[in-house]
C-alpha cells in the first residue's frame, strides 16, 4: 500500500504520544448566525479534506440507509477492506467508532455501495469544492481514495459554507441524516457548558511536481461548539513549516480549542 495511505492509518488522537509542536496556522474561521467572529488567512485555497470528508460520507450513508443510527451497522472487520495495521481497527466497526477512531476501511465499506455514479452525485449537490471524485491519476480508485491528498479539494471557506448548511439542516438529504451525522461528530464538553462536535484530518503537503512531501503535514480541524441555542462554526487548517513527528490533524485541533476559548468565554 502506498506510503500516503499507511499515513492515515495512524493519523488517531488517541494514539499520540509526542508533545503538541506548533505549525503555522493558514486559516482560521469563525462564524455565529451570519456573523463571520474571525477570519484569519487564506480562505479561498483549495486542499484535500482527508478524513473531514468523513462529514459527508455520514451524509451519503444515512440518506441511503446504508448506516442506520449511531450503533449499527456494526461492520466485521476483512481483510478484503485492505491493510489493518492497529488492533483497534481489526473490532467490528460502528458508525460512532468509526469517526471515533478514524477508520479508513469503513469509509470505504460505504462508498462502493454508492457506486461511482451516485457518489459523484452526492459530491456535485452538496457543492463540495471542486467536485473532482477522479482518485489518483490512471488508477481509477476515486470511489475510495479521492479525498485522500488526492484529486477532491476545498477551501477552508468552503468547509465553513457545508457546516453551516449542515447544522441549518439546509443540505440535499433527509433531515434525520443530517442529525445523525451531527450526532455522530460529537466530541467532548468543554468549560461552560459547551459542547465540541468536529472531525479532524490529516495529509500532507505536494510537491511542486505533485508527489508527496512526506517532510511537510497538513491539519484540519472542522466543526462546532454548541450551548444551547447558540452553535459557533469554526474550521482551522494548518500547514507544517519543518519535519513535526506529531500527526497534524490533533494538532490543529488543540490548537483551534485554544483559538475558540476566547469566543467561549464572552459574556452572552
Amino acid at each position: 500500500m502506498q506510503l500516503k495511505y499507511l499515513f492515515f492509518f495512524f493519523a488517531l488522537i488517541f494514539l499520540l504520544t509526542s508533545p503538541l509542536a506548533p505549525a503555522e496556522t493558514k486559516c482560521f474561521l469563525v462564524k455565529e448566525n451570519s456573523t463571520m467572529r474571525c477570519h484569519d488567512g487564506e480562505a479561498t485555497k483549495r486542499h484535500s479534506p482527508c478524513s473531514t470528508f468523513k462529514i459527508a460520507i455520514s451524509l451519503m450513508g444515512y440518506n441511503e440507509g446504508i448506516l442506520i443510527d449511531e450503533k449499527h451497522p456494526k461492520v466485521d472487520y476483512e481483510e478484503k477492506y485492505g491493510p489493518c495495521f492497529l488492533e483497534v481497527w481489526k473490532q467490528p466497526q460502528d458508525p460512532v467508532s468509526w469517526i471515533k477512531n478514524s477508520c479508513v476501511w469503513y469509509s470505504q465499506w460505504i462508498t462502493p455501495q454508492l457506486g461511482e455514479k451516485k457518489f459523484a452525485d452526492y459530491v456535485q449537490k452538496f457543492h463540495y469544492g471542486n467536485e473532482d471524485v477522479a482518485g489518483d491519476p490512471g488508477k481509477n480508485n476515486g470511489l475510495t481514495h479521492c479525498w485522500l491528498v488526492s484529486s477532491l479539494k476545498i477551501s477552508p471557506q468552503e468547509q465553513l459554507e457545508f457546516l453551516e448548511k449542515l447544522t441549518t439542516f439546509q443540505l440535499p438529504v433527509s433531515r434525520r441524516a443530517q442529525e445523525m451525522t451531527q450526532k455522530i461528530l460529537y466530541m467532548e464538553k468543554l468549560p461552560h457548558d459547551w459542547k465540541l462536535y468536529g472531525k479532524t484530518g490529516s495529509g500532507y503537503q505536494l510537491k511542486p511536481d505533485g508527489s508527496l512531501n512526506e517532510d511537510r503535514k497538513t491539519g484540519w480541524f472542522v466543526g462546532w461548539a454548541e450551548k444551547g441555542n447558540r452553535k459557533i462554526l469554526f474550521v482551522h487548517y494548518i500547514e507544517d513549516q519543518e519535519k513535526i513527528a506529531a500527526y497534524s490533524g490533533p494538532r490543529a485541533k488543540e490548537e483551534a480549542k485554544e483559538k475558540l476559548a476566547v469566543f467561549l468565554t464572552e459574556k452572552e
